[in-house]
């Protein structure tokens, strides 16, 4: 099993919380409110980035608490921690195997996703939150993605500075900038076109007879080895009257279509939208399965409650053939019936109990 053991202290409304599962299907119940997607939150901060929620850190503590928090996981062979301490509470900390690390270095040992209602708009809102979710697909299987994001956006924030700064910008800087976004972008491009493409090849022979099938595709900047570089160069005077880098893999945006109906994410019903969000989780959590060597976790929030009977039975065979561990929360314990062997804990302002299997 990926997760092993997991204790969150201070974490949001759990004072002190562990939870040790013995199956890969977890299951979380309890009333709204209780602090069950609060775990899965935690769950999330397992891997680079900040979390399903995209919270800062200070929201993340405990209220009332001494103003930090700590998450500790032991996963098969490692030791991964991640927090923040009361005096920095914006600055996160991470360790593995007790030495301190790189947020970077923790997509070396797990390969998370997940999906929560706050995601139902995301083929309606902005092209941000699409980049956001595919580079999330592709750090499950590119653990150096999250490096190459890091630093491209480093790149160009200093270039935006010296294209804005008010004194000339020195030509050989602005040039060894775009250099660095050039490597670093060409890596992300390439990166998310090659899972877009794995997807597209799982998808197109997957069984679809119970969550509609997307078509995938990448909109924005590509470019062979040495474009950015000149596009960026040859774009400064743009770019410095917009006051921001306009070319680039960080204008990308993932574009979903309803194969069967040709249409656009966008377009369809909220349903259907759903199930084009379902069908992309699985995909990737098959193509996790087969493409990496590392334990996967899919996190899912309330989904079991938008399904009918036969379908969430369908997303729970689906589920379990990933072969990675899969945690869930739902209101009511009912929902989760004919899922067969699961750990299930119930959630209680904070508290968590152990249940007793409902097969």
């Amino acid at each position: 099993m990926p997760v092993e053991r997991i204790a969150l202290t201070d974490f949001r409304n759990h004072r002190d919380a562990l939870i040790l599962p013995d199956s890969n299907m977890v299951v979380l119940t309890g009333d709204n409110g209780a602090g069950k997607t609060n775990i899965l939150e935690a769950v999330s901060l397992l891997a680079p980035g900040r979390g399903l929620r995209g919270a800062a850190l200070r929201d993340m503590a405990r209220q009332d608490g001494p103003g930090g928090f700590a998450i500790a996981a032991e996963l098969d062979g490692a030791r991964i921690g991640t927090g923040t301490l009361p005096a920095t509470p914006d600055r996160r900390q991470v360790r593995v195997n007790g030495t301190a690390a790189a947020a970077t270095a923790l997509a070396e040992h797990l390969a998370i996703s997940w999906l929560t209602p706050a995601m139902d708009r995301l083929f309606i809102e902005s092209p941000g939150g699409r980049r956001r979710f595919l580079d999330r697909l592709v750090l499950a299987l590119r653990p150096d993605h999250g490096t190459h994001s890091a630093r491209y956006e480093a790149a160009m924030r200093a270039r935006n500075a010296l294209l804005t700064d008010e004194r000339p910008a020195d030509p050989e800087w602005l040039a060894a900038l775009e250099a660095q976004m050039e490597v670093h972008g060409h890596a992300i491009d390439t990166a998310r076109r090659h899972v877009i493409t794995r997807l597209t090849e799982l998808l197109e022979v997957g069984t679809q007879d119970v969550f509609a099938r997307p078509r995938l595709a990448l909109d924005g900047w590509t470019g062979d080895s040495g474009a950015l570089a000149a596009a960026l160069r040859s774009g400064r005077g743009r770019d410095t009257a917009a006051g921001r880098t306009l070319t680039g893999p960080h204008r990308a945006d993932l574009i979903v279509t309803h194969a069967e109906k040709g249409q656009a994410a966008a377009l369809c019903s909220t349903g259907e939208q759903k199930a084009l969000l379902l069908s992309l989780i699985l995909a990737h959590a098959a193509l996790v399965g087969q493409d990496s060597g590392r334990p996967l976790l899919v996190l899912l929030d309330e989904v079991a409650a938008h399904l009918d009977p036969a379908r969430r039975l369908a997303l729970f065979d689906r589920l379990r053939a990933t072969g990675g561990q899969i945690w869930m929360t739902g209101t009511e314990s009912a929902l989760f019936d004919g899922m067969g062997e699961a750990a299930r804990f119930i959630v209680a302002e904070g508290r968590i109990d152990r249940a007793e299997a409902r097969l």
